[in-house]
């Protein structure tokens, strides 16, 4: 009880070394031996729970690396790995300023598409294969407005109920695998 400091244990604690944090340009460079390379990024996700079902989602979709800020974010913790299940184990997360990955990924040949729920464009209607980096906005603003402009096409996902927008989460699954819908997975 007292190692896991309150958190569920079920009987059983494990202790390891940290996961080691690549550096993005390696991360670019491994990604690229692959036909549909694909990064996706989180601009000010603050809820641990989230990231931790977004790196799930990641790692079901074949996501090569998560880009997750430096600062104003939620940080890899025993909370996501927890609610990830095993996915932050198989998909690298890289601590970078969003900003600076994208500048990287952009000059690697990446294009960027971004969600927005005001985009004049649903997922579905824009190519989604090849070199990719999706970026995802934070729970109670979207994308900032200046990795906004960095964006090559912004996205939305077609809404039919009273609620404007999904949990980021969700809508990460939703656009992760409208992807593999297009690459034939």
């Amino acid at each position: 009880d007292e190692l896991s400091e309150g958190r569920i244990h079920n009987g059983i604690i494990g202790l390891a070394t940290p996961l080691k944090a690549p550096r993005i340009a390696d991360a670019i460079d491994a990604a690229l031996d692959h036909d549909d390379p694909l990064f996706l990024l989180l601009d000010e996700v603050h809820y641990e729970q989230n990231l931790g079902a977004i790196l799930r989602t990641a790692d079901a979709a074949g996501v090569h690396a998560l880009v997750i800020p430096k600062r104003r974010g939620a940080r890899l913790s025993p909370v996501s790995q927890r609610i990830a299940m095993g996915a932050a184990e198989h998909v690298p997360v890289i601590h970078c300023a969003v900003l600076e990955a994208l500048s990287l990924l952009k000059k690697a040949g990446f294009r960027v598409v971004g969600a927005d729920e005001h985009a004049g464009r649903f997922h579905h209607q824009v190519d989604l294969r090849g070199p990719l980096a999706l970026v995802m906005g934070g729970e109670d603003k979207g994308l900032t407005p200046t990795v906004r402009k960095r964006c090559d096409t912004l996205v939305s996902i077609p809404m039919n109920g009273h609620v404007p927008s999904l949990n980021v989460s969700v809508s990460t699954g939703v656009l992760l695998f409208e992807r593999l819908r297009q690459l034939g997975s």
